[in-house]
């Protein structure tokens, strides 16, 4: 009997001293885009790799799908997210106040934490549509992305640089990215324009399903868009990636990062920074579009806003940064 009502008052004690501990839990949302988009992957790659510590850190990670890059920055401005995805032309004009975000202000609290893969910018057509160069879009139905994505901001420099205005497309549609791609097989619109990381399922299926063709993205514009700006770079969409794309394809585009507010703890940042380098190798397999990735490049390409604290703390122990 007495051994009963000792267990009795241990599972007393137990039940009590699980409530701090559970009080004590921190939870961290991060933003990232469509979820068939690699942003949404990478999200999903960060949290697991931080929610399988949580006992260690206190730290519960989950994804939210979300509009893109400018939502991101905007939603982490307001307080509605703790982190979030954000191309690194976004992630600087955000910060500094340009671009699509001259009417809102600068946003000097965004940090950096850290970089990840190339966003080429993609554009794909309706084999119908009879399209082999970005300028065949003249007259033809278009979708430019959802206002609030990096798409979005991306594609309004692009047309200014080009002397093009939405008027210059039959339509100009604003489909997020999950819809896109359905929207072009189903013959609802030519074309698209989008930034992803490759490979994605995203690019793939409409490929696959309707015999969707890439389009190169080059052209005294776009030379003078990556002379310009300091995140634009060329890159190549590699031949075979894609069903029925056998050649390489020509085009520019900037990379994903991974940003925050100057007023998340630095402990937090630290911990989830720390989550994914100690364990860089499981990260990288999580998706195709990190193989090659590298703590080097991650803490100084793409980075424009500057690095949070707690990100700085352990790439500093580590090595990586004086």
């Amino acid at each position: 009997m007495k051994h009963k009502i000792l267990g009795a008052g241990l599972a007393v004690l137990l039940v009590g001293a699980a409530v701090p501990a559970l009080a004590q839990q921190t939870f961290v949302t991060v933003g990232t885009g469509g979820v068939t988009g690699v942003y949404y992957a990478a999200g999903g790659a960060i949290c697991r790799l931080v929610n399988k510590d949580r006992a260690t850190h206190g730290l519960r990670c989950s994804v939210e799908s979300t509009g893109g890059s400018s939502y991101n920055a905007n939603a982490i401005k307001g307080g509605e997210l703790d982190f979030g995805m954000a191309q690194s032309d976004v992630q600087y004009n955000a910060y500094k106040g340009e671009g699509a975000f001259a009417e809102t202000g600068a946003n000097d609290k965004l940090r950096a934490v850290f970089s990840l893969h190339p966003e080429p910018f993609t554009v794909l057509a309706r084999p119908e549509a009879g399209v082999t160069t970005f300028a065949d879009f003249k007259g033809k139905r278009f979708n430019v992305g959802n206002p609030g994505s990096g798409t979005r901001s991306s594609i309004d420099v692009l047309l200014d640089a080009m002397g093009w205005t939405m008027a210059d497309f039959s339509l100009a549609s604003e489909l997020k990215a999950d819809e896109h791609g359905p929207a072009l097989c189903d013959g609802k619109i030519d074309g698209f324009f989008y930034g992803v990381g490759h490979p994605s399922a995203n690019i793939q299926d409409p490929t696959t399903t309707c015999g969707a063709k890439l389009v190169p993205l080059t052209g005294e514009a776009v030379d003078g868009l990556v002379d310009t700006y300091p995140y634009y770079a060329k890159a190549t969409i590699p031949g075979g990636m894609y069903n029925g794309n056998p050649d390489d394809v020509e085009t520019y585009g900037v990379l994903a990062t991974f940003v925050v507010s100057a007023d998340t703890p630095d402990d937090t940042v630290y911990a989830v920074t720390k989550a994914v380098f100690d364990n860089f190798d499981e990260f990288k397999a999580l998706h195709p579009a990190f193989a090659n990735l590298t703590p080097e490049d991650m803490i100084t390409k793409g980075v424009s806003a500057p690095l949070h604290p707690g990100a700085a703390k352990y790439y500093t122990e580590q090595g990586w940064l004086n």
